[in-house]
């Protein structure tokens, strides 16, 4: 194994991390409270109004509880292992028996599906008997596989219970008998990447480099000749999915070159940042220069020129897929929610790897905006598809919109969004500060108290605030002894004035910036306060000139929240509305409002429909126009309040 040739960032285990946020904290109750057992109530089918999922009854027949045939999605099982590492990272955080108790019984559960080999997926045991492993490009044996093997490390980090880590440890080893380089092995990788970050936690916790060397294989192999085409033709030239063409599109699982060569964010938007998370991570265990380098590449052409102003990524609903640059258009946009989940991933990542504030700009600006906006504000609705502009007149009519719903959904038969949000929520206290040697780093503004060893010193540091809707920030330290350790605190990149002050005192933090954090270097003593004052101007913001769905029109952002129009505030055809360019943006707090929300009051023109007459068109009429006042709302509160439209880009 090849020695390290970094020293990277660590992020703090959860449970040294209780958020206690305004904003945030009523989420993690929403999770743990609601969102958790309206799942569970899911993954049994006891919601009438949802789709079934069967997930449980699957693993039921499979275990010989039950009879019956599986049924849903080829990775229905993978519902199961994300619920389930959520319910290790809410562990993790607060004692919950009932909760233990009912995750306990699914492990059980779990163990008796397994096979006596150590195989594990309820498809191909109940299903296709025989056929394990013959269509790893379609059917997501070592993505399921991957989600067991992470909520497997969630639950025995939270509980120190080996079962089920002993249960994945089992199919990993099997695994690793299946696949490699030897004669009988199968040289080969699955269709939708999973398995490989997930052998990384694995080895981590485990310390069994097995694991780790096998998730090198997969990520190596991928781009290698035409494995897909191979497996295709020897098992008959039959197919699991008919809507796309996986075997023969390269690009949609990233297999169209090896991951060094790989240039740009291509195919399936979720495979592509699972893969870069993976490679992230299995360069940071083996020194790998190239695999970093393949990072970076992909991480820029995917932010800077691929990416949704609200964090979504993935912007056409055939393949759920990246097209070219600067095809982001905003009505038939795709962004799944899983997708912004997934480069969250991958900037947490490249976080620990360098410590960069653009990364920390762009996981602030997925989970504010198009990660929350994935979940109603009652946990118990989900978007999969997250749009920029809805019209619900033409959705179920113009079968372009059909994947475009204007109201949250109850449940899906393909339900990777509603677990992922809940998994990504429920382990927030992960994202939010990392350490290297003597130094924190302060990257998202979340409130709590966090515990910190540095130099084999331990203090407590508080972080309190009314973000997003107000930049200033306070911490506070409380430490038995003296510390001196670097407070590195993210300039954000929509702050434009920003000021510092230590216990009362201005403090100049300009020359100490490094590559977007002020790293303030000082010997702490116990009740030092710091002031860490961001200003949040309203933004009114432009697309890059080839961004031609954006072209003449400004979207408007204050802080880390993008805003929207509702027709629920504005009326219907919000298409008609034009922003004056010198207005200025009224501010107000709203506590009765979705929640409690600042909503943006802004002048603008309506163009007056009721003077044209009945002809379709005219020669170079000018439309009369009133001035009216609009209402802006946060991106991620939209739909809410029933169906409506919806607009983030207006003319400018």
């Amino acid at each position: 194994m090849q020695s390290l040739k970094w020293q990277v960032a660590k992020a703090l285990p959860i449970k040294d991390v209780r958020i206690q946020d305004s904003f945030w904290s009523p989420y993690v109750k929403l999770i743990r409270e609601v969102v958790m057992p309206y799942q569970w109530e899911a993954l049994n089918d006891r919601i009438p109004e949802a789709e079934p999922s069967h997930a449980i009854l699957n693993l039921k027949i499979a275990a010989g509880d039950e009879q019956g045939e599986f049924y849903g999605m080829v990775f229905q099982d993978s519902d199961v292992a994300k619920w389930l590492e959520a319910v290790g990272y809410l562990l993790e955080t607060g004692e919950d028996p009932d909760l233990e108790k009912l995750a306990d019984d699914v492990i059980d559960l779990i163990g008796r599906a397994q096979r006596e080999d150590g195989y594990l997926n309820t498809y191909y045991t109940l299903k296709e008997p025989g056929q394990e492993w013959t269509n790893l490009c379609e059917c997501h044996e070592l993505y399921t596989a991957g989600h067991f093997i992470e909520a497997a490390v969630s639950y025995y980090n939270a509980t120190g219970k080996k079962k089920i880590l002993d249960i994945v440890c089992r199919f990993a080893d099997y695994i690793n008998t299946v696949f490699g380089h030897g004669p009988t092995q199968i040289k080969g990788y699955d269709g939708h990447q999973e398995i490989e970050l997930a052998l990384v936690k694995l080895y981590r916790t485990t310390g069994n480099e097995t694991y780790l060397h096998l998730s090198k294989f997969f990520l190596e192999e991928r781009g290698q000749g035409d494995f897909y085409l191979e497996e295709y033709e020897k098992r008959g030239k039959t197919r699991h999915w008919y809507n796309a063409d996986m075997i023969h599109d390269k690009k949609y699982s990233q297999t169209h070159l090896p991951i060094r060569e790989q240039n740009s964010a291509e195919g399936h938007a979720v495979r592509a940042v699972y893969m870069a998370a993976g490679i992230a991570d299995v360069a940071v265990e083996t020194g790998d220069q190239g695999m970093l380098d393949a990072c970076r590449k992909l991480w820029n052409n995917m932010v800077t020129k691929r990416m949704y102003i609200t964090g979504g990524i993935g912007s056409m609903a055939f393949g759920e897929a990246f097209t070219v640059d600067y095809d982001l258009p905003n009505d038939t946009v795709y962004a799944e929610t899983c997708a912004s989940i997934g480069l969250i991933f991958f900037a947490q990542r490249m976080l620990q790897i360098e410590a960069k504030s653009e990364y920390a700009d762009i996981m602030e600006r997925a989970l504010y905006n198009t990660v929350v906006a994935g979940m109603s504000q009652d946990g118990k609705q989900f978007f999969y598809v997250n749009p920029l502009e809805v019209w619900p007149d033409a959705c179920g009519v113009n079968h372009n919109y059909d994947h475009v719903k204007p109201v949250r959904q109850g449940w899906f038969g393909c339900a990777c969004c509603p677990p992922n949000i809940a998994r990504l929520l429920a382990s927030l206290g992960q994202y939010v500060y990392t350490v290297k040697n003597d130094c924190v780093y302060a990257h998202l503004y979340v409130g709590g108290d966090t515990e910190f060893e540095v130099g084999g010193k331990s203090f407590t540091l508080k972080q309190r605030s009314n973000f997003p809707w107000e930049g200033n920030v306070h911490f506070s330290i409380e430490s038995e002894n003296d510390i001196a350790f670097t407070l590195a605190l993210r300039v954000p990149s929509w702050s434009d004035q920003t000021e510092l002050a230590i216990n009362g005192q201005a403090v100049e933090w300009q020359s100490s910036l490094v590559n977007g954090y002020a790293m303030i270097e000082r010997i702490w003593t116990s009740d030092d306060r710091v002031e860490w004052i961001l200003s949040m101007p309203l933004l009114r913001m432009k697309g890059h000139p080839l961004l031609r769905e954006t072209i003449g029109k400004v979207s408007l952002q204050r802080g880390p929240l993008v805003y929207c129009m509702e027709e629920a505030d504005n009326g219907k055809h919000l298409h008609q509305i034009r922003l004056q360019r010198q207005a200025q943006a009224i501010t107000k707090m709203v506590p009765d409002l979705l929640g409690g929300i600042q909503v943006l009051q802004v002048q603008a023109y309506r163009e007056m429909d009721d003077t044209w007459g009945t002809e379709l068109y005219k020669s170079d009429e000018t439309l009369q126009q009133e001035t009216i006042t609009v209402e802006y709302i946060p991106y991620y509160a939209w739909a809410n309040r029933g169906a409506g439209e919806m607009v983030v880009w207006v003319r400018d």
